[in-house]
């Protein structure tokens, strides 16, 4: 597989990074945001990263530093403007709180979205437990081959937020494990945690493993939902996607997320599945 350009190959100037933040709950996403399916929308991810950050913000004011899931129900598409996110905490405890946001852009609600946040606390693990020690990414993001996304050359957008590189399988044809790494920062002067990293990168399961031709069908997730066992490490976050599909326009991209020390959690997404044109 050969490694594909860094940058677009229209004329359209890349943005330093993926949001201006205008207000405490304001943002204003720029083309680096833009998804595959229309280039007036936004992939999901970064937007979904952004709504994370909120959380992270509110609760790590209680001290509950580690998201353990992260649910977006997303409504409508995300249009490439400014967007207002509003976050509520539904039940704080000593050990774990729940929050609801919702994200609106254009005068409209276009996503909502359930968390849980857990306190982090030293655990001493028994030895020879089922399932450990957690099982590995199928190659490091040095001994993986970088690429691509195979859509958006012509216009700037998601494939220029992200680096690629395969870990197994191959983009758009069916399993593939690929290890996504932020090229531009989501808001300027800030390192992304890691569980907005995670977020920018979950939600392209249903894309890097897709089973059908993406010029006759679309598959468009309607939600995310992210579980986490354990704080994401590092730059590197790589997603082992695969899609299923049923014979009534519906289907489920499910993935196991990892960072370079090993398994870290897992995805799923509903798909609308339909034939184009």
């Amino acid at each position: 597989m050969t490694a594909q350009p860094p940058v677009p190959t229209g004329e359209e100037a890349l943005p330093c990074v993926a949001f201006t933040v205008l207000s405490p709950r304001a943002v204003r996403a720029s083309v680096l945001t833009r998804g595959p399916w229309d280039p007036q929308h936004q992939h999901a991810g970064p937007p979904i990263a952004m709504v994370c950050r909120a959380i992270e913000a509110i609760a790590g004011e209680h001290g509950l530093t580690h998201i353990g899931r992260l649910t977006a129900n997303l409504l409508r598409p995300l249009p490439i403007g400014e967007l207002e996110i509003e976050v509520v905490t539904d039940y704080s405890g000593r050990n774990a709180a729940h929050y609801s946001a919702r994200l609106w852009g254009q005068g409209k609600e276009l996503a909502r979205f359930t968390a849980l946040a857990q306190r982090e606390a030293v655990l001493v693990l028994p030895e020879a437990l089922d399932g450990h020690p957690l099982p590995q990414a199928p190659r490091t993001p040095a001994a993986s081959e970088p690429h691509r996304m195979p859509f958006g050359k012509r216009l700037a957008g998601y494939a220029d937020l992200v680096e690629n590189r395969i870990a197994s399988g191959t983009f758009f044809r069916g399993r593939c494990a690929a290890w996504f790494r932020l090229q531009r920062p989501l808001v300027e002067g800030e390192v992304p945690s890691g569980y907005q990293r995670v977020a920018v990168a979950a939600d392209s399961g249903n894309g890097i493993s897709a089973v059908l031709d993406f010029a006759r069908y679309s598959f468009v997730n309607s939600d995310l939902t992210i579980n986490l066992l354990r704080r994401p490490q590092g730059e590197w976050i790589c997603v082992d996607a695969r899609t299923l599909l049923a014979p009534n326009g519906c289907g489920l991209a499910e993935s196991r997320l990892f960072d370079e020390a090993g398994l870290i959690g897992r995805a799923t997404q509903s798909l609308a599945v339909r034939q184009r044109g």
